[in-house]
């Protein structure tokens, strides 16, 4: 059943508007599989109605509205079943802004997404859901919504750690075939706290300035995005701050140190194997300024990488919350 591959990209353009579109063409429009489509007709009864030569299927404007609500309903984190009904009932063609919001169907469903979120906050549902179905667009929306709303803290705590920790989990128990998702949906996030902004008031020209928080990766560290999600926050409070992202060598963090003469430095280690205690120690005796009035950083480590023994002067913050309210305790004096 359905069309061959050649059928597909030829209908992309060799259909009328009236005839309908393609499987194909109509994936490709929503961002989703022409196999997502033909499972959703088969579970949901949300198919088209014409079906050429009684085989292959053709889309009319009132099918893609329908399926255009679906994909907005299910990004949203309304389960697939609840979502093709609530798109059956009212794929008429009223206009997007006058439509019921994807929040009026939340409540009448407790079903959980394709990803092991448990009891999980409903944004992490919506999100899981388009990230397992590659679709970026709504990933990327959702994100930045989700940080628009909340900030970057509670957009990370709550909704964007909690679903990679479930695409996580499903490339464990999934062997491979979970690797893209995991890798589309840190690839924005990433984009999203790259685009994260300060407070509307800024701080006025009487405030006492302060030098940044430097934030960077130990050598050897690829994983920053916690870092990135820091890095956002300090932005968002207003704090200035400059990062280095992964793998810094020692000599060129150094020579940052001396130059910036920061307030302090996040020296972040995800495994053992990269936590550099030598390196931190020798950053939190780095100084500089006058001979008499000399003064050194405070460090702070971050990450799951210094698990273990204390090092003495330093601080080590839980989490993100936590290390913004000791950052912004540091710059208030």
């Amino acid at each position: 059943m359905g069309e061959s591959g050649s059928d597909q990209e030829r209908g992309a353009g060799a259909v009328s508007v009236d005839a309908g579109v393609t499987t194909g063409a109509l994936a490709r429009r929503l961002g989703v599989s022409p196999t997502t489509l033909r499972s959703w007709d088969r579970r949901y009864g949300v198919g088209p109605a014409v079906r050429s030569d009684g085989r292959h299927r053709r889309w009319t404007p009132h099918d893609v509205a329908m399926l255009e609500e679906m994909c907005r309903l299910t990004s949203a984190g309304v389960p697939p079943a609840e979502a093709a009904r609530a798109a059956k009932e009212g794929a008429d063609p009223t206009p997007a802004e006058a439509r019921p919001p994807a929040d009026a169907y939340r409540s009448r469903s407790k079903a959980a997404g394709p990803l092991p979120l448990g009891d999980a906050r409903q944004e992490c549902k919506g999100l899981a859901r388009a990230a397992v179905r590659l679709d970026a667009p709504s990933v990327d929306d959702q994100l930045t919504s989700l940080v628009e709303r909340h900030g970057v803290v509670v957009g990370w705590e709550e909704v964007m750690v909690p679903t990679l920790h479930a695409v996580g989990r499903k490339w464990e128990s999934a062997g491979d075939r979970y690797v893209e998702v995991e890798h589309l949906l840190s690839w924005h996030i990433s984009r999203v706290l790259h685009r994260a902004s300060g407070p509307t008031d800024p701080s006025g020209p009487d405030t006492p300035p302060v030098g940044p928080v430097v934030l960077a990766c130990v050598p050897g560290e690829q994983h920053c995005l916690p870092l990135e999600a820091l890095h956002a926050g300090l932005v968002e409070q207003g704090l200035p701050t400059r990062m280095f992202g992964p793998a810094v060598p020692p000599e060129a963090l150094t020579a940052a140190v001396r130059r910036l003469g920061p307030l302090a430095v996040v020296l972040w280690s995800q495994t053992r194997s990269t936590a550099d205690r030598p390196l931190a120690r020798h950053i939190a005796a780095t100084s500089w300024g006058v001979k008499g009035a000399r003064r050194n950083p405070v460090v702070l480590l971050g990450g799951p990488g210094w698990a273990g023994r204390p090092e003495q002067g330093m601080l080590r913050p839980p989490g993100l919350r936590d290390a913004l309210t000791t950052l912004a305790s540091l710059a208030a004096g």
